[in-house]
């Protein structure tokens, strides 16, 4: 499947302006602020999305820290939604693509006090990518025997662990 790549949406002085001040935190104080937001713990939801080539889709985010900017597509799950579903919501708002999830989650880790995270395989059945500049800088779709350096090595590890020739579900 070709994906075709839209224009990137203009960058707005305030997403900039918010990015540069989130970053500026550091990362007790933007733990403390999710916190406010996720009362009890947080669950993370990201999508393994590949192409027909069995290729990784990574972005790297605007509002990690550089020496891991590289990540799955993914984000925080709403209270009653299903992990899933939050994955392709998170998907479609970073990249504008939509996704299919189906299948138990690939993998499921806690790295954070506090934070349950699951991955999950997608497959692109529509939409055009397209990214939010207010989080994602660049998409890139990458080997598994190809990943960039900046990235977590828990994430690293799951990526690598994945069967190159498992088709995405």
């Amino acid at each position: 499947m070709k994906i075709r790549f839209a224009a990137v949406r203009a960058r707005p002085v305030v997403h900039r302006l918010s990015a540069r001040a989130w970053m500026r935190l550091g990362g007790r104080v933007q733990w403390r602020l999710a916190r406010l937001r996720h009362r009890t713990f947080l669950v993370y939801a990201g999508g393994i999305v590949r192409d027909d080539q069995g290729r990784i889709l990574l972005l790297r985010h605007r509002l990690w820290p550089a020496y891991r900017a590289w990540g799955l597509p993914g984000g925080y799950v709403e209270a009653g939604e299903r992990l899933e579903d939050g994955v392709a919501r998170e998907v479609r708002e970073e990249t504008s693509l939509e996704v299919e999830v189906d299948g138990p989650p690939v993998a499921l880790a806690s790295g954070f006090r506090h934070r349950v995270e699951a991955y999950y395989e997608a497959r692109v059945v529509g939409g055009r990518l397209d990214l939010d500049p207010a989080e994602i800088l660049e998409a890139r779709w990458f080997p598994l025997d190809d990943l960039p350096g900046e990235m977590s090595r828990p994430l690293r590890g799951l990526i690598t662990s994945l069967s190159p020739r498992r088709p995405a579900v």
